[in-house]
């Protein structure tokens, strides 16, 4: 059994009221779209285009999947308007599945990579901080060591709230203060991990810097410092995103790229808003897995990402 667990019924719960405004909007539009109709045609498909894009799926995303279901009713010659449903579940689980999301449901560390090292990037106001604390009690309460480094230095509010979820989670935070060396501060949280044998160790970032050089400097000077310790640190680069922020997450995830490699995406606060099919187009664009969804403020609201259960939740009737 992976550190955590089955998705279970309590998980399930959460994700389907989290995007409850989401699959509200896109379901009665798609069911006001095939009232009266069959079979699924060509102005069917015109107008499941028009609702993919205002859910915020994104344009290119959305071209592809219509693409796709214009593709199998080419095929299968008849499509009725009540298989729309499934087939639309079906291409999109099928384009996540495409850009590596899983589903994530027993999660085990990688072998041989303790620490486990995790950067953690993304703009100001997304919620990065809070994530952390978040990723941290789920690590926490799988029975993993964690170690918080507090390198976004550059804020105050950022060093502080780190350090208030370290204490809230109960987790050590290594911390110098506000404008410090972010690099130092990563050197001794890696250090102290080591040292301590621990199994994680997530470090926060700078959200941003006067310019994307001095971003990219920072970054990568963080990089080479972790990399003292363990060579091939960070094993993964987490990009937080704020999804009710809809198409402009998938431009900070574009210029964020520009600075940094990007391993995993987090998308958060799901729950506040109807565009949850921003999930869809930002890993279909970026070619980056979703890991972790926030749809809630409890500390428990963070999941896994599940790309089944996500599609299921975001197309339920409710």
């Amino acid at each position: 059994m992976g550190i955590f667990g089955l998705f279970s019924k309590d998980k399930k719960e959460s994700l389907d009221q989290g995007l409850q405004k989401s699959s509200d909007s896109i379901f009665s539009k798609i069911s006001k779209a095939v009232v009266g109709k069959s079979k699924v045609d060509e102005e069917v498909l015109d107008e499941l285009e028009e609702i993919l894009i205002t859910s915020d799926v994104g344009v290119d995303t959305t071209i592809k999947v219509i693409e796709r279901i214009e593709e199998r009713v080419a095929r299968d010659k008849y499509v009725n308007t009540e298989e729309l449903d499934k087939i639309l579940r079906e291409e999109i689980i099928g384009l996540l599945e495409e850009n590596n999301s899983q589903d994530l449901i027993d999660f085990d560390l990688p072998e041989g990579q303790k620490p486990y090292v995790i950067m953690v990037v993304g703009v100001n106001g997304v919620g990065k901080t809070t994530t952390i604390g978040k990723l941290a009690n789920l690590f926490k309460n799988a029975g993993k060591s964690v170690v918080l480094g507090a390198a976004d230095t550059f804020r105050a509010a950022a060093v502080d709230q780190l350090i208030l979820w370290g204490e809230r989670v109960g987790v050590p935070v290594i911390s110098h203060g506000m404008n410090t060396d972010p690099a130092s501060v990563a050197f001794d949280a890696v250090k102290q991990a080591v040292d301590q044998k621990a199994d994680v160790v997530i470090i926060d970032t700078a959200g941003r810097l006067h310019t994307k050089v001095n971003l990219m400097n920072e970054l990568g000077k963080i990089k080479r410092v972790m990399q003292k310790f363990i060579p091939e640190a960070p094993h993964e680069i987490l990009l937080v995103l704020d999804g009710s922020t809809g198409q402009n997450a998938f431009i900070q995830a574009q210029e964020f790229s520009k600075v940094t490699e990007i391993s995993a995406l987090a998308i958060t606060k799901l729950d506040g808003t109807a565009k949850g099919g921003v999930v869809v187009g930002i890993s279909d664009q970026m070619k980056v897995p979703v890991k972790y969804i926030g749809v809630g403020e409890k500390m428990t609201d963070l999941q896994l990402f599940n790309r089944t259960e996500f599609v299921d939740s975001l197309f339920k009737k409710n």
